[in-house]
């Protein structure tokens, strides 16, 4: 497969200072648009009635998950356009454009008028801000992903690059904390009249300081260097690099099965499948979240030196070898403590994937196309897999009867990402050793 034709850090004039603005800028951004994303899905049980009544519990629940979903039919669309923007006039450009529609998003959720108040107007509000939502995060990680990468020295990438994983941890984990607040120091009836529209709030703050933030960055030189090679990024993507985007979708698909069922789809898993109450979802989740913000960065540097394989391909091993005994377990002993152990567990399995997963991928494409060719492999993988996996897994677990299906979910995406990892190749200065 072809590699990286511009090393990024391999241009003289990106200072250390430069580097370091890159990582926090780029960091604080996307844990900003992934905790906007995510919280829905905190949040889908109270969700489901009050603005999907339908006289039927598992209807309404099923609604308000498929609702997640759709705003997973509108990645790919935002990460076609966003990533050709990225490609075509800046990392940068993009990154800002991104936040701030994600935050609009996010608001018009927090502000919706439930079903009771204005009928069918209200579920309608949902669905046009998760449209609006999943615009905007179909181009945040080919975008982010060019940009740190662009700026990481050549022997530094998957570290770099780790940081964006570290990001989604620590929205993981700042979701979980604010949902185990509000469900802890609320009584129900407050909870659900108001208090479960706190957090979509905070994107009302959080639009203005993104862009603030991204937008006092300085483009990346790589970018500055490739920038207008290309007349249509997303022509040459699939004209001259399939199998680089086949490998890179590949594995994507663990990437965001791991995430949308063992961290996102957990808590409401708890409550309706293991019958704990809702804060004990909460409190677990920010276990794995705090996983992954802590491991990422360290397997990534670990993989600048060791190489990106052996941990793509043992940790995918692993998440399959370990699902079904897992997930056997928490049903068997269901509990704070049990739940606690499966996040801390896969936490750790889901850094050591994710950890150096950006890096490969940033090393199959060439600058003046990095941003489309990702955001087109990971866009569709997501929606595929990611987006209506708790649509999936829900009404699979009331038609069977059985609780294990999340397992048998992870375990099929497992085997099949252990497959493409199996295709990446390890950068030049690791060869050479």
């Amino acid at each position: 497969m072809q590699a990286n034709t511009v090393p990024a850090g391999g241009i003289p004039q990106v200072t250390s200072n430069q580097r370091r603005r890159a990582i926090v800028a780029t960091v604080i951004g996307n844990g900003l648009e992934w905790f906007d994303f995510t919280v829905y899905s905190f949040f889908a049980v109270i969700i489901a009635k009050l603005f999907f009544p339908t006289g039927n519990e598992l209807t309404s629940l099923l609604l308000a998950v498929a609702t997640f979903g759709v705003g997973f039919f509108m990645r790919p669309v935002g990460g076609i356009l966003l990533g050709i923007y990225a490609d075509r006039v800046g990392r940068k450009a993009a990154l800002s454009v991104t936040i701030l529609l994600m935050a609009v998003g996010t608001t018009i959720i927090g502000l919706a008028p439930t079903y009771e108040q204005i009928g069918l107007f209200a579920p309608m509000l949902i669905v046009i801000a998760r449209l609006l939502q999943g615009f905007s995060a179909g181009g945040e990680m080919g975008s982010a992903t060019a940009f740190l990468t662009e700026y990481a020295p050549v022997k530094e990438r998957a570290y770099y690059s780790s940081w964006i994983q570290a990001s989604i941890g620590v929205a993981v984990l700042l979701g979980a904390a604010v949902g185990t607040f509000v469900t802890s120091s609320l009584d129900p009836e407050s909870l659900s009249s108001w208090g479960w529209r706190l957090p979509f709030l905070l994107g009302i703050v959080i639009g203005p300081v993104g862009y603030y933030i991204r937008n006092h960055l300085d483009e990346t030189p790589a970018f500055l260097e490739e920038k207008d090679k290309t007349d249509s990024p997303l022509k040459e993507v699939i004209r001259n690099f399939p199998r680089e985007t086949s490998a890179s979708f590949s594995m994507v698909i663990l990437w965001t099965v791991c995430t949308y069922v063992l961290l996102f789809y957990m808590p409401t898993y708890s409550i309706k499948v293991l019958k704990l109450p809702q804060s004990t979802g909460f409190i677990a989740g920010m276990v794995g979240g705090l996983c992954i913000m802590v491991f990422a960065p360290i397997v990534g540097r670990l993989a600048d030196r060791f190489g990106r394989r052996v941990f793509l391909s043992g940790s995918s091993l692993l998440i399959l070898l370990l699902a079904y005994p897992m997930f056997a377990y928490i049903n068997v002993t269901p509990g704070l403590g049990s739940l606690l152990l499966f996040q801390l567990v896969f936490g750790v399995l889901i850094a050591a994937y994710t950890g150096p997963i950006l890096a490969a991928f940033s090393e199959l494409f060439p600058a003046k196309v990095l941003s489309t060719g990702l955001s087109v492999a990971y866009n569709l993988a997501v929606t595929i897999f990611g987006g209506f996996a708790s649509f999936i897994i829900t009404w699979f677990i009331a038609t069977t009867g059985s609780a294990m299906a999340p397992a048998f979910y992870v375990m099929i995406a497992a085997a099949i990402s252990f497959v493409g990892t199996r295709f990446v190749r390890e950068p030049q200065y690791l060869q050479q050793h």
